[in-house]
């Protein structure tokens, strides 16, 4: 309640949950309106134009002005004004992920199938090209619920569709951006609108170029600090030569370079009884043990196109997207740091995708109550990645505790790894037909349904060390289905009901090398099909003439076979190599974050109020409250005791331990009964801004934001693992042009520098093999975990400049 008194005070508050982005800024008020109409958004969820309140539907939105508004450089600050989503993004540059509602999404467990898909301009695209720098959008829409028979690929918790800013056919215009922060952090983003033929053609160019400290995570050790940079550019052209004909392209080329380090706490922070370490850190230092950042590389190339052809009221539309991702990443194998110097596991990806969607759909209402979508859908994935793992050789220092000395040490001539070279194959062929109908069966009442018919095919392949260990496929046919009822009761008040299937096709999970996996092991790396079925009931209503927004709805949901990823490090089990040099077949603890499919069923319910409060004064608050439950699944586990409960791990366990406890099936299983998700259940916004005028062409403006994020137990089977509940509170304040041509932002983010651990795994630990011991496998148990924490308080500023079209 302290952070909410502090934001009130600074005129702070919220957007909705439906992000209810509050409309362009207004003159000085003058006179009061009785009939205020501003706060209309128009969407495109159900690919015609509409205002949100008339949709069935939770949706959340951000428009380019909550973007330049909140300074939202990374789109992972979306989820800030998005209660309930969180945006997730992999330290070894493989990609990231969303989730929603309840449940979990991790990209080494579920690939190329997510639980929310993400779009850029109308297409699919995966979303670590997505989840990077944010400039020159137009609008971010996040659609809530299974999602699939009016785009792309079927996903059962939501859809993130993103629209980049669209070249203006008539008016000259543009915009430079610039963001400093006090830790590192520069930011400049630019764009140019140039009609060539007015009226006719157009292109639009946009860049950034961002600098920053990442997580600010540093090593203990004298090593070059943490970075990231990120450049990227775009060019848009738009070609109308008549009314019924429209054309669009676009290419855009984004590349970053990063190094980071592995955040870590002493384990005696939390557990007393835990040995000390040789450096105490606690999560509030912002630490790592690593002696060698982890060096990423990403570059992705996007080609958009898209026709739209037009003839008695109906639009033909053809879209089209092809982009390639070159991802080149690391992952310590040293991670209890029992070595000096750091061991890495290289990865190279170069994966490529080719979507196309052509549809034909009204544009004007057929029969004065009928509005449609038909459409076929091709989408072509291809993801080759290369890895050099390496296994370590060395044996305990006798001198120094908790330190190991390498082979190298002993013997010059020695190697200190084993590398095996590992080639990760797969593609994925989806093709579908699908429909939608909307019928308006009186001015109140609507009645939508909608199919789409999947075929999918997909291939997977694993060669470790030049032999072939695994070849895996899968073909399927598959129906998913959408329909809702809405009702307005009064002009200002709609009740909806919607119902929704979605489909997932088997994992194949990838990470687990073994060269003899057991039977059970594959259970949890080949997965079957997902499948899940939505029940939704809602309202929305509008308010005060206009000037206040309220929607609410709750769901639930469930599935069969979802893909439940063990969180943190993952589950100890035995794994065999072989080494390249002598041929000898070797066996060792390694862990691994196996997936089980599992049945889930989730409940909840999301809200939002928006209120203009005045014409200078917006107030809101959203909230969502989601709980996903595991029943009675079977999900991998470390029960070294055998009773069938997992474990709370405080140490790895030696190869000894580990194979009297789980045999020939190299891990163990359990039923459980707990939760699916990881986030909090409950999580809730506050926005607000409040303008003042300071002469005839400029005013003020003073803005908060409040994130709530309520407790919550992220690893069930860790009990020092849980987090309490915290409130993060950002303001801006400044000056601007009432036509939005200029603006001077101050910022603080975080602005009670409040740190909290927000995940805490088990102790770090190496393997490596003891030459000491005849080559045995050994373990060595950190005395550190692994952590994350809350972003840290920056303060900054943000400079903006626009002109004629922008």
């Amino acid at each position: 309640m302290r952070l909410i008194s502090s934001l009130l005070l600074c005129s702070a508050s919220v957007a909705g949950l439906s992000t209810p982005a509050f409309a362009q800024d207004t003159a000085p008020e003058a006179e009061a309106d009785t009939s205020f109409t501003e706060n209309v958004i128009i969407v495109q969820t159900r690919r015609r134009a509409e205002d949100v309140q008339d949709v069935p539907a939770v949706i959340d939105t951000v428009s380019a002005d909550d973007v330049d508004k909140l300074n939202l450089r990374s789109f992972n600050d979306v989820a800030s004004i998005v209660p309930g989503l969180q945006l997730d993004t992999e330290s070894n540059g493989v990609g990231g992920g969303a989730k929603l509602r309840g449940v979990n999404f991790d990209v080494s467990a579920s690939g190329n199938n997510p639980t929310v898909e993400f779009y850029f301009n109308d297409a699919p695209i995966t979303a670590g090209v997505i989840l990077q720098q944010m400039y020159d959008i137009g609008m971010i829409e996040v659609q809530r619920g299974p999602q699939g028979t009016l785009r792309g690929r079927a996903s059962p918790s939501g859809s993130i569709t993103v629209t980049a800013k669209k070249p203006d056919l008539y008016e000259l215009g543009g915009f430079g951006d610039m963001t400093a922060n006090d830790i590192g952090t520069l930011n400049f983003k630019g764009g140019l609108n140039i009609p060539i033929v007015e009226g006719i053609a157009a292109i639009r160019v946009a860049g950034v170029w961002d600098e920053n400290e990442g997580d600010r995570v540093r090593s203990i050790y004298p090593v070059k600090d943490p970075f990231s940079r990120t450049k990227s550019g775009r060019i848009s052209a738009l070609v109308q030569p008549t009314d019924w004909l429209k054309l669009e392209g676009m290419y855009q080329r984004l590349d970053r370079e990063a190094r980071s380090y592995t955040q870590v706490a002493s384990f005696s922070e939390v557990n007393p009884d835990a040995p000390e370490s040789p450096v105490y850190i606690s999560s509030s230092d912002r630490l790592s043990n690593m002696e060698h950042g982890l060096d990423t590389r990403q570059v992705y190339d996007i080609y958009n196109w898209r026709s739209e052809v037009s003839a008695l009221g109906q639009v033909l539309i053809y879209q089209g997207q092809h982009y390639t991702q070159k991802i080149s990443g690391a992952e310590n194998m040293d991670k209890g740091n029992y070595f000096d110097g750091d061991f890495f596991r290289y990865n190279y990806s170069h994966i490529k995708s080719t979507s196309h969607e052509i549809r034909l759909q009204n544009d004007a209402r057929l029969f004065g109550m009928i509005d449609y979508v038909v459409g076929f859908f091709d989408y072509k994935n291809d993801t080759p990645t290369e890895l050099q793992s390496p296994t370590i050789l060395g044996m305990p220092n006798p001198f120094v505790p908790n330190r190991g000395l390498l082979a190298s040490a002993l013997d010059p001539r020695l190697d200190d790894t084993i590398i095996t070279e590992i080639d990760r194959t797969g593609g994925s062929h989806e093709q579908s037909f699908f429909g939608n109908i909307t019928a308006h069966i009186s001015d109140d009442t609507e009645i939508a349904g909608g199919l789409r018919h999947i075929d999918y095919n997909d291939t997977n392949g694993l060669v470790v060390g030049g032999t072939p260990i695994a070849s895996t496929g899968q073909s399927a046919k598959k129906w998913i289905y959408s329909a809702s009822v809405k009702h307005n009761f009064t002009p200002d008040l709609m009740i909806y009901a919607s119902t929704g299937s979605s489909w997932r096709p088997g994992l194949n999970v990838v990470g687990d090398f073994n060269r003899a996996p057991s039977a059970l092991e594959q259970s949890f790396v080949n997965l079957p099909a997902e499948t899940s079925k939505s029940y939704e009931i809602g309202l929305k209503s509008t308010l005060l003439g206009g000037r206040a927004n309220l929607n609410l709805t709750a769901y639930h949901q469930k599935f069969k076979n979802y893909p439940y990823r063990v969180p943190n490090q993952g589950v100890y089990y035995v794994n065999t190599a072989v080494d390249r040099t002598t041929g000898d077949v070797f066996q060792e603890v390694a862990q691994f974050n196996f997936v089980g499919a599992v049945p889930v069923e989730v409940n909840g319910i999301e809200g939002d109020l928006s209120v203009a409060v005045t014409n200078n004064w917006d107030v809101g608050i959203t909230a969502s409250y989601s709980i996903g439950k595991i029943k009675d699944g079977t999900i991998p586990c470390n029960d070294l005791n055998g009773d069938g409960v997992p474990d709370s791990t405080v140490s790895a366990p030696s190869l000894e331990e580990l194979q009297a406890a789980v045999g020939s099936n190299n891990l163990s299983a359990c039923n459980v009964s707990q939760r699916s998700g990881f986030q909090a259940p409950f999580s809730a916004t506050l926005r607000s801004e409040y303008r003042v005028p300071v002469s005839d062409d400029v005013e003020g403006y003073v803005r908060g934001l409040v994130n709530f994020n309520g407790n919550s137990r992220v690893d069930p089977t860790n009990i020092y693992d849980d987090v309490d509940s915290y409130g993060l509170l950002n303001l801006y304040a400044g000056i601007r042009a009432f036509d939005g041509a200029w603006a001077i932002s101050l910022f603080a983010k975080n602005v009670l520098d409040t740190t909290k651990t927000l995940t805490r795994g088990d102790p770090l630990f190496t393997s490596y093999r003891n030459i000491a011991a005849g080559g045995a496998a050994t373990t060595y148990t950190s005395t550190y975990n692994s952590v994350t924490t809350t972003a840290p308080r920056e303060f900054g500023i943000n400079v903006r400049y626009a002109f004629g079209s922008r």
